[in-house]
């Protein structure tokens, strides 16, 4: 048996080879035209010596560009090695020399901090796109000239595919190894539920593609179904609803602060796209949120659960089932979903439906395990599960609720308090426009919660809405719970996958 994530794309320039595969800003590319662009970097990565099992880092923005050197990394049989464009030379240069890479490949407009990581891992540095003279080995202009590779190079299912680096919240990240068999079943699964793509849809794609969200359940499953995707570099909430609107986009992909950001837009914008369905990942979304978007924007949305272990998607509410707000739905097909004991890490002991505990997770979205860390990967794959790190609960028919974090938990007074629970309060409140919730310590308590707020246009911070605010959750929380810090800040720090890096929050508020 063989299996190539490569053929996501190769059997779509088959059926659909005249269907517009990617929008972006004046250029429309088909499915043919890409996958003969993939199989161009392709002869052009094998020029430069890149072959079968070689990974290959890839620090790209979002462009048309990406998903031609994606797939042609696979399409020789290499590992895919995406890196966010927004990482730091050293941070680079640790993921190169972990994965041991036999190139980088890097947008032009990149070139400093690629140039200093590829000098400090001693990686083979190959650019694209226009730029001053380096000397430095132009892929896109060599592609141009190459013959194109004839088609892709069968591997086997347990063969590596992509690896993926963890953001590193708790230290140097890790690379989740995930084979060819984890991403396609994952895929092929998602496209047909929950996503429920079909070759009309048309997505926008204003998700990092260098991230498991934007890359695998965007456009993986996007050029699964051969539909078209609107491609943005980057966020912009204004931008975003003008694309939607112009290209007629019927779904919708996200993370909270996203959704978040479109309701402000369109609080003094009138026009809507045509979205029949949005999905909501990456962190927890607020009910409040889920409601203000499906009233304004007339289109359910539903949330998930992934994690970039897990190839990513591992739960969804979706259409052919209840959806339940405040819950991200029932395991994905061939995806089992327990719950197990916290303090227990050496085994697996599962609990009853309604109790609380950590998340574990088996199927065919398990990774291999962590590049270079067999003790990491000791640590997470117990008794053929996956311990996720979350806590979470299953009721008596399947929804899985997350509660949040183990890491996130704060320990006030002996009381564990969860900071979702608490989040869903204050983000009812009718000046927060968002909020995190932390620990920070304290003498007597150990820790104390602590609400770090972004609020709506028209409120004004200070103590007297820090006051009211207090008093507002206290009505509304048990006395262990209601915070009794509470802090403003402009905006939230946020990570490369758009979530809020309460890390940062407690160091900065502790420090002070």
């Amino acid at each position: 048996m063989s299996v190539s994530l490569a053929a996501v794309l190769a059997d779509s320039a088959q059926r659909h080879a005249d269907r517009t595969a990617v929008v972006f800003n004046d250029e429309r590319v088909s499915y043919r035209d890409l996958w003969a662009g993939a199989r161009r970097y392709a002869a052009a990565l094998r020029e430069h010596g890149v072959g079968p099992g070689d990974p290959v880092a890839v620090a790209l923005p979002n462009s048309p560009v990406f998903p031609m050197v994606y797939f042609g990394v696979l399409a020789l049989g290499a590992v895919m090695v995406p890196v966010h464009t927004l990482l730091v030379a050293d941070e680079v240069a640790y993921i190169l020399r972990d994965c041991e890479a036999k190139a980088l490949v890097c947008d032009a407009s990149l070139l400093g901090t690629a140039g200093k990581a590829a000098d400090l891992a001693g990686t083979a540095l190959l650019t694209v796109g226009e730029q001053r003279d380096t000397g430095l080995p132009r892929l896109d202009v060599l592609a141009g000239k190459v013959a194109p590779v004839d088609g892709y190079l069968p591997r086997e299912p347990d063969e590596l595919a992509v690896i993926l680096y963890t953001s590193g919240t708790t230290g140097r990240p890790k690379g989740a190894m995930l084979t060819q068999l984890n991403v396609v079943m994952n895929v092929s699964t998602t496209m047909l539920s929950p996503f429920d793509f079909s070759v009309d849809d048309v997505l926008l794609g204003c998700l990092p593609l260098s991230h498991t969200f934007g890359q695998t359940c965007g456009m993986n499953t996007c050029f699964r179904a051969g539909a078209t995707m609107v491609l943005m570099d980057r966020f912009d909430a204004a931008r975003a609803m003008d694309l939607m609107v112009d290209h007629g986009c019927t779904l919708f992909q996200g993370v909270p602060t996203m959704y978040t950001a479109l309701l402000d837009v369109a609080a003094s914008d009138p026009r809507r796209p045509p979205l029949n369905r949005a999905y909501s990942g990456g962190s927890s979304l607020p009910v409040v949120v889920l409601e203000r978007f499906q009233d304004t924007f007339g289109c359910p949305i539903y949330e998930g659960y992934g994690l970039t272990e897990t190839s990513p998607v591992v739960a969804y509410n979706q259409k052919d089932w209840p959806c339940r707000p405040g819950t991200v739905g029932r395991p994905i097909w061939g995806v089992d979903v327990e719950i197990a004991r916290a303090d227990v890490e050496d085994r697996v002991e599962l609990l009853s439906a309604g109790e609380r505990g950590e998340i574990v997770i088996r199927g065919h979205n398990v990774m291999a395990g962590y590049l270079n860390q067999p003790e990491a990967t000791a640590q997470v794959i117990v008794d053929s599960w996956l311990r996720s790190g979350d806590i979470g609960v299953k009721d008596a028919d399947g929804y899985l609720s997350i509660v949040d974090r183990k890491k996130d938990m704060v320990l006030r007074g002996g009381y564990n308090v969860y900071p979702r629970e608490v989040e869903e309060v204050l983000a009812r409140h009718p000046a927060v426009a968002q909020v995190a919730v932390i620990g920070l310590p304290d003498e007597r308590l150990g820790e104390e919660v602590c609400a770090v707020l972004v609020l709506r246009d028209g409120h004004q911070a200070g103590e007297a809405l820090a006051a009211e605010i207090i008093s507002w959750c206290k009505e509304r929380l048990a006395a262990y719970r209601y915070p009794r810090v509470v802090k403003f800040v402009d905006a939230m720090p946020l990570g490369n996958s758009g979530k809020v890096l309460k890390r940062e929050l407690r160091d900065h508020f502790t420090a002070r």
